[in-house]
């Protein structure tokens, strides 16, 4: 058993630094692009005349930030090689150990700065949950416009499942679609009902939309996905909800006698959990190692701090105080313990999906990986979120009034991953995944796919 990196990827971390040396921090410094990161980096993000929604300015240095990666090869690692990507066969295990190098490098760590700032969960290595659900549900008509129009930009969607009253738990869910022919004759749905939390609606082209088309309410079958255009009739963006850390693009969304044709289905029709489900625990793991590579940023500077904080009348370190020791020992254990654990569970992840591949389709990865190891994926990612949110805690109290200025990054990266701990799948559910996984316990609904809540941006 190997635990080092193999030197492949020792390789491509290198190469990916290197990259962002000579490219991407430069435009992250050129003109006063570091009003983004420093200090002022909520207002500038911000356009509070707007509702809070996201600066144009700030969104166009992403995007830029995307294109340059994209032309150096990185940004669609993680995609097949029909569209660009590598199909590596340690794409989960890349995609974490890029993650985890990227939340905790010194210089550009932490979940804040142009090569991986998560707040928007922006990265120069892509993730592409909504293409996924393109590549293993859409039709071939679908497939073939929406793919090409998302990786150049101009097919941009939310992803409707939460509701103002249903969140962890999708199959009670209010939005129904019926069968309907419209004035023009055309056979399709009509939607009635609304969402919340629908990241990216200030932008989006369409919103992936789920709805009740048969069946009871807290039925797993019966719910069906569809691509609803961003501009159709009767879709009316209520309010964005104000959050933690801002800007927000986080809407209501209400949906009133929406109509779309049959061809809008995502998927098999009342199958549409099974979509949610594809790509949950690849996201989970990255976001994971994401978490926990944030944790490590903030106690290395934590570190820093203490071993460089003379206190007067004393003449020591501030390291040389066990009080200040001890917590950070014991953050920084749980760190190496859990990234070894994701790194672990990657390869895992990766050795069904070649499996699965030899059976030539006839088992299917996700399915494989829920049944097999989601447990593992849920301990990994309740247990990062919260550490991320410890480790920037303690950080915060050893750097003392600075650590609490803005000054710093630690009470931004806080107010980010704080997030987390709902919206990855609460931790409450992850814990309850868990221990259904370890007693074999099967509580209330057990059997039917659980829904999430948003997964920020696709």
């Amino acid at each position: 058993m190997n635990f080092e990196y193999p030197p492949d990827l020792v390789a491509h971390l290198a190469s990916l630094d290197s990259f962002i040396r000579s490219t991407i921090l430069p435009l992250q410094h050129q003109d006063d692009n570091n009003r983004f990161f420093d200090h002022r980096r909520e207002y500038a993000r911000t356009n509070w005349e707007k509702g809070g929604l996201p600066r144009k300015e700030w969104e166009e240095l992403l995007n830029k930030a995307r294109v340059l990666a994209d032309a150096a090869g990185f940004y669609r690692f993680a995609l097949p090689k029909i569209y660009g990507g590598t199909s590596h066969p340690r794409t989960n295990l890349y995609m974490s150990a890029i993650r985890f190098h990227l939340a905790s490098h010194p210089v550009y760590g932490g979940g804040l700065g142009l090569a991986n700032d998560l707040q928007n969960e922006h990265s120069i290595v892509g993730n592409f949950p909504d293409l996924f659900m393109l590549h293993h549900f859409g039709s071939e008509e679908q497939k073939r416009t929406l793919i090409p129009a998302r990786l150049c930009g101009e097919f941009r969607t939310t992803f409707g499942l939460t509701e103002p009253d249903h969140g962890s738990d999708a199959t009670f869910m209010s939005t129904v679609a019926q069968r309907k022919r419209n004035s023009d004759g055309v056979e399709g749905w009509e939607i009635n009902g609304s969402k919340k939390w629908q990241t990216g609606a200030h932008h989006c082209t369409h919103m992936i939309i789920f709805a009740r088309t048969s069946g009871e309410s807290g039925s797993a079958r019966g719910i069906t996905a569809f691509l609803v255009p961003a501009h159709t009739k009767g879709i009316e963006v209520t309010s964005y909800e104000w959050t933690f850390n801002m800007p927000t693009d986080h809407a209501t969304v209400t949906l009133n006698g929406v109509f779309v044709p049959h061809s809008a289905i995502l998927g098999k029709l009342d199958n549409g959990l099974a979509i949610a489900q594809t790509f949950v625990h690849e996201n989970r793991i990255r976001q994971a190692a994401s978490s926990c590579g944030a944790a490590k940023y903030c106690l290395d500077r934590a570190i820093e701090r203490a071993n460089s904080r003379t206190i007067w009348g004393e003449g020591r370190k501030l390291s040389e105080h066990q009080g200040i020791q001890f917590p950070v020992v014991e953050l920084m254990t749980q760190v190496e313990m859990l990234r070894l654990l994701i790194l672990r569970t990657s390869v895992r992840m990766d050795d069904i999906v070649s499996e699965c591949e030899k059976t030539g389709g006839k088992d299917v990865p996700w399915v494989r990986i829920e049944k097999e190891l989601s447990g593992e994926v849920a301990m990994c990612n309740y247990w990062a979120n919260r550490l991320a949110c410890q480790a920037a805690d303690r950080a915060i109290q050893i750097h003392g009034g600075d650590g609490y200025s803005r000054h710093y990054p630690f009470e931004h990266i806080y107010r980010h991953f704080r997030r987390y701990r709902i919206t990855e799948g609460s931790e409450e559910i992850q814990i309850r995944k868990v221990a259904a996984y370890l007693f074999g316990v099967k509580g209330k609904g057990s059997k039917q796919p659980q829904g999430e809540n948003e997964k920020g941006k696709l």
